[in-house]
């Protein structure tokens, strides 16, 4: 079996998904700098909990996971935003997980939605429920090539509520980056009655490094 294994490297090399290196789907040292820690933001009135700084190799990580549906890239993302449900959310609460969508041509693109595919597979693994209640209300641009006050006017308004939601909402996505996602997220989830968590009002994977 190890010299199938060894055979099938060579005819198919593989790379990591981290940093390019040929070699395992991800490397060594790409899954040390992957661990999950713990971090506090404030956004306006917005409470971020995150698992890691976004740097380029989480950056690289959440894109595997993203645009390439690399299941490796799936697991490290969806470990360490349990690792920080974990640590903020009390046992036997009435907490809600609450993603936030990809817009539709994503969806198609991708062939998911890929934050509320992740979320499902964590409200499997912990328990806790997921209610998939927000939407994209109409056409946003693609966030990556804006800038901070470009993201804030590209999304204003653009979330709604797709159906009525019970108990506490936990906010969750992949990466905060200027916070304007989350912040529409949580207008929408305010807008219609519901107050987000207490002090816990988004969770993430990761969290930009200029935030901090």
């Amino acid at each position: 079996m190890h010299v199938i294994s060894e055979l099938s490297q060579l005819l198919f090399p593989s790379r990591c998904f981290g940093c390019s290196v040929l070699g395992p789907s991800i490397c060594s040292a790409c899954r040390s700098s992957w661990h999950p820690h713990y971090y506090k933001t404030k956004i306006d009135r917005l409470t971020v909990h995150s698992a890691l700084l976004y740097t380029p190799t989480a950056s690289k990580i959440i894109l595997a996971a993203k645009e390439s549906g690399v299941k490796g890239a799936d697991e490290l993302l969806i470990d360490a935003i349990t690792h920080v449900l974990n640590k903020v959310i009390p046992s036997n609460s009435l907490y809600r997980l609450v993603p936030v969508p990809s817009s539709k041509a994503s969806q198609r693109r991708r062939g998911r939605s890929f934050v509320v595919d992740l979320v499902s597979q964590i409200s499997q693994q912990t328990g806790i429920p997921m209610i998939d209640c927000l939407q994209l209300s109409r056409r946003v641009q693609d966030q990556s090539g804006l800038h901070r006050d470009e993201r804030a006017i590209n999304l204003a308004g653009a979330f709604s509520l797709s159906s009525r939601a019970r108990g506490e909402l936990i906010l969750i996505d992949d990466v905060v980056t200027t916070g304007a996602t989350l912040r529409e997220a949580a207008r929408a989830v305010n807008s219609q009655g519901f107050q987000a968590v207490g002090s816990v009002t988004a969770i993430t994977a990761c969290v930009a490094q200029r935030l901090r």
